[in-house]
Order: C-alpha cells, then structure tokens, then sequence
C-alpha cells in the first residue's frame, strides 16, 4: 500500500500524519527515552510530538508507561479494531438520530398543518402540481446565495418520458459563488445517462455524494427555505411543502448535514488520469448495477466490461468490486 493511501485512510479514522508517524516510531523504535528524543529522532518540534501523542491515547493507540518513559504502543490489529468497532457504534447512534428526526419532521408539519388557519402565516406553503412544483424549484434556485443543498432520489416530480429528472442548472448557484452540494441516491444512478450527468455538474462545480435508500426528497436554499417535493410523482395533483419556518427548519437541516456526511464524497479531484469510459463504469458499478447492465449502457460487450473491471480492480489494490467503488471514490476517480 502505497505513503499516501495509508495517510488517507488513517486520516478517515480521525487521527492526522503526525500521529501516524509518532506511532510507527513506537512500533518500530520502542528505545527512545524521552519524548524530545523522539521528536529529534522523527526531526518534529516537541509540542507536535506531545501532540501526537496525546491523540493516540485518546484512541486508545497506546498504554502508559511507568514514571516518565513513553507510552507502550498497542498492537495495530487491537487499536484499529477496537477504533472501528467505537465508528460502528456511533454509526449505529447517528442512524437512530436519522429515523427521530425524520418522523419528527412529518409528525411536526402534520401537527403545524392541521391547527394553522392559515399555514403561510406560521411558514408552511403549499404547491400543487409538477409545473407549478417545478417553476418554484426554479425561483428558489435563482434566490439562493450562499448554500444550495440536495436530496435527489427517484421518482422524481418533474421527469422527462424515459424518466429521468428534468436538468436543473445547478451550476448557476456555483457561477454567483454559492456553495452547491447534493446527495444523490444510488437508485437514480440506473437511468441511462445519469452518472454521465453528474460528472458534468461535477465538472461545475457541484459537490456531490452517493447515498443509499435516502429518507426523503429534499431542496434546501441558504439553509432558509426547504421544499419538500411529494412522494408520488405520477400524481399530476400531489402537493409540495415549502417550509420557512424556523422550528422546521432546525429539523431539517441537520437532516441534511447527517445524511451528507454518511454519504460517500464522489467529487473529490485525484492526481491519477483515467479515462470517462473507465470513470463511468467505476460509477455504475458502485450503484450496484450489474455487468449486463453496465454493457448496455456503455453499448460494449458484458467481455469487455468484466475485463476492465478487473483491470481497475487491480489498479485500486481491491480484492472485491466493493472495495473498488471506495477506493475508487477515495481517489476522486468516480467523478472529475
């Protein structure tokens, strides 16, 4: 494994390049008699070692020692399992978080609905019907100033006949200097065309992540206003929430920022060149698609596909097509 891949990884435990480094010279140095030997040793300032230091126990990389000596480093094996093991069991809590927070969102609007005279006053609004849905999709879209943020999961409100979402310029927020994410649900990947969509909006600017069986539709302006898009989109009369009201909106944002970061970052740039053939497999692939439906979309033959998946496979050090989408993703080969 490659300097730099290990410091991504150890960085996506919460532990930084000083900390690696302080603890691979306990691992391998075990003699040092002092932490300004050891900071002399690794050529850092003291205070970064002390550090280091400090962080690796707070994870529990390392045991103290009697008197003054440096802490006993744990064995690797131990210390990463146990790390991942306290990530799980926040996962676990953050998940359980997501399920409140989306019942109390609809447990909410019902109550605020069913009281309010009139809902514009407490900062509900309702709109009815895919255009007028989509018109106010597009006047929120051209008010936002600093943030836009993105829910997108099929079935959408607003679709073209083959049942892809109608083009949002969502690389117009990015050219006024607003700060754009979204986070797209793997489902939505398996329309013809789609994965070669956001690398565009990529392309611009947009931040992007993937996300699996995502709660809710969301639109989201200046952390604001949120519209809430209806469930059923076939329905030509189904109603949208447009939701300013601040006991709401202290509900749904952190419904997006907990989403957002669960979800897998697809935008990040990488230095290694691959090609848009390759960079698209890679994103179908990590949707879940199979190979036949892989074929179809890049109009190649299934052969074709399965040999260069495994050439990737090998190029991303993955021993299976999973660990390949996070490798992939990891090195920002998904999206440009």
């Amino acid at each position: 494994m490659r300097q730099t891949e290990l410091d991504a990884q150890w960085e996506a435990l919460g532990l930084d390049a000083d900390g690696l480094q302080v603890y691979e010279a306990l691992l391998n140095r075990p003699e040092q008699p002092s932490r300004a030997a050891l900071a002399q040793s690794l050529g850092l300032p003291v205070r970064r070692v002390a550090a280091a230091l400090e962080q690796l126990a707070a994870h529990d990389f390392t045991r103290p020692a009697a008197g003054s000596a440096l802490p006993q480093p744990v064995a690797p094996a131990s210390a990463l399992r146990a790390l991942l093991h306290r990530h799980q069991a926040r996962l676990l809590r953050r998940s359980a978080e997501l399920e409140e927070l989306t019942g109390a969102v609809d447990r909410i609007s019902a109550q605020l609905m069913s009281t309010a005279q009139d809902p514009r006053e407490i900062g509900i609004e309702t709109v009815r019907g895919g255009p007028a849905i989509a018109e106010r999709v597009a006047a929120l879209l051209l008010s936002a100033r600093e943030e836009v943020a993105l829910i997108d999961r099929p079935p959408y409100a607003s679709s073209q006949p083959d049942g892809m979402p109608t083009p949002l310029d969502m690389g117009a927020p990015v050219r006024r200097g607003a700060r754009v994410r979204a986070i797209v649900d793997r489902e939505g990947l398996s329309f013809h065309g789609r994965a070669r969509g956001l690398n565009e909006l990529a392309e611009q600017g947009v931040q992007i992540r993937l996300g699996a069986d995502l709660p809710t539709k969301m639109f989201t302006v200046d952390r604001r206003i949120t519209l809430l898009p209806p469930t059923d989109a076939a329905d030509p009369t189904a109603s949208a929430l447009v939701v300013s009201d601040a006991l709401l909106g202290n509900a749904l944002v952190p419904l997006f920022d907990a989403l957002w970061e669960r979800a897998v970052p697809i935008g990040a740039a990488g230095p290694e060149r691959i090609s848009d053939v390759d960079r698209e497999l890679l994103t179908m692939l990590s949707s879940g698609l199979k190979d036949e439906a892989i074929a179809r979309r890049l109009d190649i033959h299934v052969h074709t596909v399965r040999r260069r998946i495994t050439r990737l496979m090998h190029e991303l050090n993955a021993q299976t097509r999973f660990q390949a989408g996070v490798q992939a993703a990891i090195r920002g080969w998904l999206l440009p």
